[in-house]
């Protein structure tokens, strides 16, 4: 009786440390531990405008004309935000000299600011629905571990005569072990993830029809701006006329005055109209200046590069336009609007998520690999696991108020608080 309750000691010793030598090295080892939550909804910016900003704005403002009865309609076009620089882009290509409307529009979709800034944000949320995508892909894992360790019995307090004499090494140790496993976990059933993948993609499509709509405001601005170059540039030609019948005028009254046929009166009166006329084409040829550092400024080019504008653009009346076809194409092609209501559907998907997370998820996980103190001890081994985890009804309780915050006194009250901390 006495040897078999010594062997019941020894065994029970022998477990204990056993169970002290397993529980121990599971602290150096990397386990994939399954997820406790789903996926969380995506928050979207409060405003569905584009972040950047900017715009290009067209107006006619009348010049008088000769007489009290006719006018003339100045046509005035003003860039604001991004769209107004661009970046240098006379390294990519260098420009001959003479620019063409088609080559200066090409440029502006190249280099303006405003094209380019959308860019960036496409690229952006591209890699949003990327990162959206991936919760709904496999992930897998890889580990390797090598360990050597050496225990202290006695910090747990185990003493050498702890089991009715059964004697307990002090120290267990040095020894090593290995482990080599690859983990995969996949989500079947995630709706919260689903919805926010499907959000991405809107935003990633209302950013498209965006830069659509950017790309329609360059090409006003820099069709615009060329246009006004060539308009001043026709300014500065008929002043020059202007200039040269001044002149000629002015040779004619001093010849005249010479032989005594005019007075010095009409001579000076030539000549006072010879220098404004030649005061009016400075002023000429500086606005013709800067209106081509506007569109240099527009499509990438140094604002101290010579260029001219080759293409005459003349005049064509245009067409008769029926209302209501102008407002049907309108609502079925302007891109701004398709953004918006592809933002629209991001918002929706986004509270669809929000709603979903007080769904239960479902995901499956499991590992693979090898173990053992020595590559000859090793041993395969492997789990696998279905975990559904569902959502705690205080968090199913703090969403309802979430999304009904009028419901909810508390939660009201604290939107309310001049003092509150967002978390």
């Amino acid at each position: 009786m006495k040897r078999f309750n010594a062997t019941c000691r020894l065994a029970s010793s022998s477990s204990l440390a056993l169970m002290l030598l397993v529980a121990r090295p599971a602290e150096g080892q990397v386990v994939a531990s399954p997820p406790t939550q789903g996926a969380v909804a995506s928050q979207l910016p409060l405003s569905g405008e584009s972040p950047q900003g900017g715009a290009v704005i067209v107006g006619q403002a009348p010049v008088p004309g000769t007489t009290t009865s006719v006018n003339t309609l100045n046509v005035t076009t003003q860039t604001l935000g991004p769209f107004s620089g661009s970046v240098n882009g006379s390294a990519r290509r260098p420009l001959s000299g003479a620019l063409r409307i088609a080559d200066a529009i090409d440029r502006g979709l190249d280099f303006n600011l405003g094209a380019e800034g959308i860019a960036q944000a496409i690229r952006q949320a591209q890699g949003q629905a990327t990162i959206a995508r991936s919760e709904l892909l496999p992930h897998i894992a890889a580990t390797a571990s090598q360990t050597r360790l050496q225990i202290n019995l006695a910090a747990f307090g185990l003493q050498a005569n702890a089991f009715g004499g059964v004697p307990i090494p002090a120290v267990v140790g040095p020894y090593n072990y290995f482990d080599v496993r690859a983990r995969v976990t996949q989500t079947i059933l995630d709706l919260t993830a689903w919805r926010n993948y499907q959000s991405a993609e809107e935003i990633v499509r209302a950013d498209e029809h965006v830069m659509n709509d950017a790309r329609d405001l360059v090409v006003l601005a820099v069709g615009a701006s060329y246009l006004q170059v060539s308009a001043a540039k026709e300014r500065v030609t008929a002043e020059q006329a202007q200039l040269d019948t001044a002149t000629a005028l002015f040779q004619q009254a001093s010849q005249q005055h010479d032989v005594g046929v005019l007075a010095q009166t009409d001579v000076n009166r030539s000549r006072i109209q010879m220098l404004t006329e030649r005061q009016r084409l400075e002023t000429l040829r500086n606005d013709l200046a800067k209106q081509k550092i506007n569109l240099a400024r527009l499509i990438g080019l140094p604002a101290d590069d010579h260029f001219d504008v080759s293409d005459v653009v003349g005049f064509s009346s245009g067409s008769a336009i029926d209302v209501g076809a102008a407002l049907k194409t309108a609502l079925g092609q302007r891109e701004d609007l398709k953004a918006n209501d592809a933002q629209l559907r991001a918002a929706q998907l986004t509270r669809t998520a929000a709603r979903a997370e007080r769904l239960p998820t479902l995901s499956v996980n499991g590992d693979y690999g090898v173990n053992g103190t020595s590559t000859d001890e090793a041993h395969r081994t492997f789990s696998a696991t279905a975990l559904v985890v569902s959502k705690p009804r205080s968090v199913v309780r703090c969403w309802t108020c979430k999304l009904r915050a009028v419901r909810c006194p508390s939660l009201t009250t604290i939107l309310r608080s001049p003092k509150r901390t967002s978390s």
